[in-house]
């Protein structure tokens, strides 16, 4: 009978397997590496073996993503109790008598396009960590966690459902510090108080870096501390990552691994066999460590830039009175003498901010932030600036907010992005790495100056965000529920698509009522009939009343566009008793039809203002 694995590891540091998926993949194997349990048993046995005969006295079942979320991606989320139990039978007809067998669990909420559904994320591990347990596992190890929240609710869990000893285990970006900015000893200080029995991390670091981040670790108190570094930083040649390290360097950085305290040392992407062979060699001598020094790095302090004075929130216009904002687009080409003589109009008129769009309907545009700037520069108006999820990554998008941040643009505005098949280049590639929710919550990490990685920007951001609110749609409490869920995410306000139905003007203001946020209700004159048709049938969340379209059909040229803005009058008309952001849109650069009614609100305003005056002195004398 084998010594349990704890008491195992009171007397000697123990070496753990390498990546699965990696040696599967240069197998030339690329696709649900789960689903190999049951159709290449075989070849998943193999790698077991090839890592026991290296020196693991560890092994991990081949069961990361076979949960009920991951598996859905290929269909194949009825298949869970058969690929674990599969995982398990297999693994432990490659294991030796002493050697121990852990149940994988891989964390499930990463960068997905997607808010978690922790109720959902907890159900499924449940069900997984049931098939492991029941399967005779010698106890679970949850790894590649980079939500601290969901590997701190499902190790809560696990603990309820099993005795077994159970590793935990974060991810980082950056070298000590997880995603949320919580330093890496913070989080396995509570992961041990949690119930786990191993705390650690693996995966994204080499063993440079994650040297570097348990430096300033102490050793647990009752757990043991584990460590799976990556083989190297992944090379891409010909569609395939790659991953290339010299035995020689793990054999050099496995005595530094023991020497900050670490018990279990295994490996992680793009590690095999032999990385796996030279942390054997490497620990072959040594004795755990018993007693360690800390070396407490610096950590970058978040200060507020000298040089950096925000202006008034522009959403504070409506909380306190009457606000209009005007979105006039960018020009499609160079020449922008009409596009600045219409930035000075809409200001003389009165607007209270110029929104710019992020390439709207997925065509190019002069960039909205070079724009931006120049407005900035050259007029007393502020500009807006719409931010799409659509064209840029991860990488990308904080790139982009720190050139806002510096350009002094601090408004924006946060929306998903017309898809690149309805634009003029539809075979392009729409990113999407974020959602529009969690981009905003990015931006709120940023105001707190931390980057999505947690590291420090030394700087906080001054981002005020708007977000945006379909009201055109079928279920318009589904939509309002939306609204809330990015109010929570941080969105300071929201703006709305235009609307053309009075009622539904009404019917927003009804279902808003609860929302605290300022409220900016969208109005777009129309044109023409064509132009009324092409947004009814054509662009996406717009529906024009039958009334509306009539009108519209009934006159042609001039007499449409006064159509279009009588129209556009009577909306306001509703809009204003209802809500006192207003959001007008201008038609394909008809700057004037939307000054003349940026008048009409300003002159109904000081209307209804007097009104209310001449009212208070009658009032008053009676």
């Amino acid at each position: 009978m084998k010594t349990p694995v704890l008491n195992e590891l009171k007397k000697r540091i123990l070496i753990g397997d390498g990546a699965m998926g990696t040696l599967l993949y240069s197998y030339g194997i690329d696709r649900c590496f789960e689903e190999l349990n049951i159709s290449h048993a075989e070849e998943v046995r193999h790698v077991h073996e090839a890592y026991i005969n290296a020196g693991a006295d560890v092994i991990q079942t081949n069961t990361y993503g076979a949960n009920a979320i991951k598996l859905a991606r290929y269909g194949l989320e009825g298949e869970v109790r058969n690929f674990n139990k599969a995982a398990v039978r297999i693994a432990k007809r490659a294991a030796r008598p002493e050697t121990y067998v852990f149940g994988t669990i891989g964390g499930i909420h990463g960068f997905q396009n997607q808010s978690p559904d922790y109720h959902e994320i907890e159900q499924s591990f449940l069900e997984q960590a049931d098939c492991l347990i029941d399967s005779g596992v010698d106890g679970l190890l949850l790894e590649t966690y980079y939500d601290f929240d969901e590997l701190r609710r499902v190790l809560v869990l696990a603990r309820k459902v099993t005795d077994l000893p159970i590793i935990a285990h974060v991810s980082m970006q950056e070298p000590g510090v997880l995603l949320d900015g919580m330093p890496l000893s913070k989080a396995l200080e509570e992961l041990e108080n949690l119930g786990a029995d191993i705390v650690g991390t693996n995966c994204r670091l080499g063993p440079f870096h994650m040297i570097q981040a348990l430096q300033g670790i102490p050793l647990p108190k009752r757990a043991f501390l584990s460590a799976y570094p990556n083989g190297s930083l992944p090379d891409y040649r010909d569609g395939k990552l790659y991953y290339e390290s010299e035995p020689g360097y793990f054999k050099k950085y496995a005595a530094e691994f023991r020497n900050e305290g670490v018990r279990l040392l295994g490996g992680c992407c793009g590690t095999t066999p032999v990385q796996i062979e030279a942390f054997k060699q490497g620990i072959a001598e040594l004795e755990p460590l018993e007693t360690k020094t800390v070396r407490v790095h610096e950590r970058a302090i978040v200060i507020d830039h000298p040089d950096i004075h925000p202006e008034t929130p522009l959403y504070e216009k409506a909380i306190s009175g009457r606000s209009v904002f005007v979105e006039f687009d960018t020009p499609r080409h160079l020449n922008t003498a009409h596009f600045f003589k219409g930035v000075k109009a809409l200001e003389e008129a009165g607007a209270d901010a110029i929104t710019m769009a992020d390439n709207s309907l997925a065509s190019p545009r002069i960039s909205n932030t070079a724009i931006g700037r120049l407005i900035k520069e050259k007029f007393t108006i502020p500009p807006l600036i719409h931010l799409t999820c659509r064209d840029r990554n991860l990488i990308g998008l904080q790139s982009h907010l720190m050139g806002l941040e510096v350009l002094g643009l601090h408004d924006l505005l946060v929306v998903t992005g017309d898809p690149t098949k309805i634009g003029d280049f539809p075979g392009a590639t729409s990113v999407y790495d974020l959602s529009s929710i969690q981009l905003i919550e990015l931006i709120k990490k940023f105001n707190r100056g931390i980057s999505l990685s947690g590291k420090s920007l030394k700087h906080p951001t001054h981002f005020r965000v708007a977000a945006a609110f379909n009201p055109n749609v079928r279920n318009l409490d589904r939509a309002v529920q939306r609204m809330k869920r990015k109010a929570d995410s941080g969105a300071d306000y929201f703006i709305t698509q235009p609307v053309f139905d009075k009622q539904r003007i009404i019917d927003v203001s009804e279902a808003t009522r609860d929302v605290s946020a300022p409220i900016y209700l969208g109005i777009m004159p129309l044109t023409s009939s064509r132009n009324a048709e092409f947004l009814h049938n054509e662009v996406p969340g717009i529906r024009l009343p039958d009334d509306v379209r009539k009108r519209m059909a009934a006159a042609e040229g001039e007499e449409a566009r006064r159509a279009g803005i009588e129209i556009a009058k009577e909306l306001i008309d509703t809009a204003m008793k209802y809500f006192r952001g207003i959001y007008l849109i201008t038609p394909m650069g008809h700057y004037t039809m939307t000054a003349e009614l940026i008048k009409y609100i300003k002159e109904k305003e000081r209307f209804l203002a007097g009104t209310v005056i001449s009212k208070a002195n009658r009032i008053f004398q009676d």
